[in-house]
């Protein structure tokens, strides 16, 4: 049987922050943004809905004068990250 995959991981953008984030627990908003191509808007709404799901944490700060937000792992969005990796890999073995 297929197992629910997760569809807050399942959006190529936040899948993308997570993996990124799974092999570096802890980079920064502009990283992000260039890693993703995407614009700051879309980046910010997403590490948003991935912060209120407990996946990541933010951390706000300045550097230099300017902004700058931190973005790191949690536990939570790890096991969720696994979780959805052992879906995916359901999928692959059904016959």
């Amino acid at each position: 049987m297929y197992k629910d995959l997760d569809p807050l991981l399942h959006s190529q953008l936040r899948l993308t922050i997570v993996s990124h984030l799974v092999k570096q627990p802890s980079s920064d908003f502009k990283e992000l943004k260039e890693l993703t191509n995407a614009n700051s808007g879309n980046v910010s709404i997403q590490l948003n809905k991935l912060e209120q799901a407990g996946y990541i944490t933010l951390t706000k700060s300045f550097k230099d004068n300017y902004p700058h937000t931190s973005v790191e792992l949690t536990p939570a969005g790890l096991a969720a990250f696994e979780a959805y990796v052992d879906a995916l890999k359901g999928y692959l073995n059904q016959e």
